[in-house]
C-alpha cells in the first residue's frame, strides 16, 4: 500500500460542541450535551458521536453522576455493546428512582439489552416492570418481542396487531412507529408479506430510522429483490450496516462499483487497525457475502454472537458456520434455538 500524503484528508469530522476540556458546568448541561450526541449517532449512524458522548461523560466525576447521567451512560454503553456496564448503570438508576420517567426508561432499556443478549426471562421481567409504569403500545411491543423469541411468534403478532388497531385514534407517533417496527420483524419471522407494509409505515413516519431501514433492506435481499434493497440503501453509505447491504445488493444485481467496494474495504481495515471494530456483525456479513471469506466471517460472527443474539446475529452465524463447514458450531446454535422454542423463516439453515 502506498503511503498516505501528509495533507490528505481521510475523513471530514462531523460538527460537535465537545472540546478537549470539560464544557459542561452542570449536570443538566452535560445531560443535554450527551443527549445531543446520542441523537446524532442514531440519526447519522456515525459512531464518532458515541466517542464524543463518552469523552464528555468521562470528564465528569463519578461521584457526581446523577440518575439522569447514569441513564444516559447506560444508553451509551448499550450503543457501544458494553452490556455489563450498561446494566450496572440502569440498575443504579432503578435503585435511586422509585417512580418517574427515568425509572420507566431504565426498565425499557434494560428489557432491550436483555433481549439482545438472549436473556428472555430477564427481558420479560423488565417488560412487566415497564408496563406497570408506562402501559401502551411500547409495552405491548416489549412483550411481543420476548414472546416471538420464545415460541409464541404467531400469537404475539396477532395480539400486537389488535393493539395497534385499537389505538388508531391515539396520537403518539413514537409508540406507533415502535409497534409497526416490531410487527415488521415478527412478520418477517413468520414469513408474512405484511412485513414490507409494516416497514414502509415505519419509514413514512420516520425516514431516519436507520435500524428499520437496514432490517427492511436485508429482508428485501432475502426475498431476492436486490434492486429494491439498493434503492433503500442509496445515500446511506456512511452507515456500516447499510453500506454492507448496498455492497451485497450491487453484487447480486451484477452492478460493478469498485470504487465504493474499495472505500468500504478501507473503512473496515482502518477500524481494525484502530482496534475499534464496533460492528462485528457488519464486518462478518461483509466478509461472508462480499469478501467471500467464510472462515473469517465465521470468526467474527462467533465473536458477535457471544454478546448479541438478535435474529440477524443468529442468522448470520448459522450462514457463516454452514459456509465454513463448522458443523459442530452450527448444531450448537440449532440446539440453542430449540431450547428456546425459537423458529424463524429467516433461518433456512436450521432445516435438516
Amino acid at each position: 500500500m502506498e503511503p498516505i500524503p501528509a495533507r490528505t484528508v481521510l475523513v471530514n469530522l462531523p460538527e460537535t460542541g465537545v472540546s478537549a476540556a470539560p464544557t459542561s458546568q452542570s449536570a443538566d448541561a452535560l445531560a443535554a450535551e450527551v443527549r445531543h450526541q446520542l441523537k446524532a449517532a442514531r440519526q447519522q449512524g456515525d459512531p464518532r458521536f458515541l466517542g464524543y458522548a463518552q469523552r464528555a461523560l468521562d470528564q465528569w466525576p463519578t461521584a457526581r453522576l446523577t440518575p439522569e447521567l447514569r441513564l444516559l451512560r447506560g444508553s451509551l454503553r448499550q450503543s457501544l455493546h458494553q452490556f455489563d456496564g450498561a446494566e450496572a448503570d440502569l440498575k443504579a438508576v432503578l435503585q435511586a428512582q422509585r417512580s418517574g420517567p427515568l425509572r420507566s426508561q431504565a426498565w425499557l432499556t434494560l428489557a432491550s439489552i436483555r433481549l439482545v443478549r438472549g436473556d428472555y426471562a430477564g427481558s420479560r421481567q423488565a417488560c412487566e416492570a415497564f408496563a406497570d409504569d408506562y402501559p401502551g403500545l411500547i409495552a405491548a411491543s416489549c412483550f411481543a418481542q420476548v414472546d416471538a423469541r420464545t415460541g409464541q411468534a404467531r400469537a404475539a403478532y396477532e395480539r400486537l396487531s389488535r393493539a395497534v388497531h385499537q389505538s388508531r385514534s391515539t396520537r403518539d407517533p413514537v409508540s406507533r412507529a415502535w409497534a409497526e417496527g416490531t410487527l415488521a420483524s415478527l412478520a418477517a419471522q413468520l414469513d408474512l408479506d405484511a412485513a414490507q407494509t409494516h416497514w414502509r409505515r415505519v419509514l413514512v413516519m420516520d425516514p431516519g430510522d436507520l435500524y428499520s431501514r437496514a432490517l427492511y433492506a436485508d429482508w428485501l435481499l432475502q426475498q431476492d429483490q436486490p434492486e429494491a434493497a439498493l434503492a433503500l440503501t442509496q445515500g446511506y453509505e456512511q452507515v456500516d450496516s447499510l453500506a454492507v447491504l448496498k455492497a451485497i445488493a450491487l453484487k447480486r444485481s451484477q452492478q460493478d462499483d469498485r470504487e465504493f467496494e474499495q472505500r468500504l474495504a478501507q473503512r473496515f481495515a482502518e477500524a481494525r487497525w484502530r482496534g475499534n471494530l464496533l460492528h462485528k456483525r457488519d464486518y462478518a456479513r461483509y466478509l461472508l457475502d462480499v469478501g467471500q471469506q467464510p472462515e473469517a466471517a465465521f470468526h467474527y460472527a462467533s465473536l458477535n454472537w457471544q454478546s448479541q443474539r438478535e435474529p440477524l446475529d443468529t442468522r448470520l452465524l448459522l450462514r457463516a458456520a454452514t459456509a465454513a463447514g463448522e458443523t459442530s458450531a452450527r448444531q450448537d446454535l440449532v440446539d440453542w434455538l430449540a431450547d428456546n422454542h425459537q423458529s424463524d423463516a429467516r433461518y433456512p439453515e436450521t432445516t435438516p
